[in-house]
């Protein structure tokens, strides 16, 4: 089958939140549970919107369902798209500053509380877009490269 054949694939919505501690600007981000493609890399929380939701109603019950907390508002920020191999992503990325309830990891993932540049690695590619705007926002330089899975060399 020739490119020109080849089906159209269809995005997968998602919704994604910045949560941004108001005290010092840290940022949330959570491991991807095992089981779950790209297993072990870090990424901004949130989920699939499910049949008539809205990203916000979308982004509240990810958050409840993965990490137990409930947010305020959801301000719309950006939207990306991101081509996986197991799925062509369209991303909803909303900030958050208000949250109520105490963080579980519901998904037996890790969570981390970051500044930037990030410490953990390796981070979801899907992510670098925002990672790069808001290192922009901070007047921070932004290499790709650095948040990249290392390989160790044979």
């Amino acid at each position: 089958m020739t490119v020109e054949n080849k089906p159209a694939r269809k995005h997968t919505e998602v919704a994604v939140g910045v949560l941004l501690r108001e005290s010092d600007g840290a940022l949330l981000i959570t491991s991807r549970p095992a089981g779950k493609p790209y297993a072990g890399f870090w990424e901004f929380p949130g989920g699939k919107l499910e049949e008539g939701e809205s990203v916000e109603q979308a982004l509240r019950r990810e958050l409840i369902e993965e990490l137990g907390v409930t947010i305020g508002q959801a301000i719309p920020w950006k939207v990306t798209e991101h081509d996986y191999p197991h799925a062509l992503v369209r991303l909803h990325w909303c900030k958050v500053t208000q949250w109520t309830g105490e963080f579980e990891m519901r998904e037996s993932q890790q969570m981390a509380w970051q500044q930037l540049p990030l410490e953990v690695h390796p981070v979801l590619p899907g992510s670098y877009p925002v990672l790069q705007w808001l290192s922009e926002e901070r007047g921070l330089v932004f290499d790709e490269a650095f948040y990249e899975e290392k390989q160790p060399r044979s």
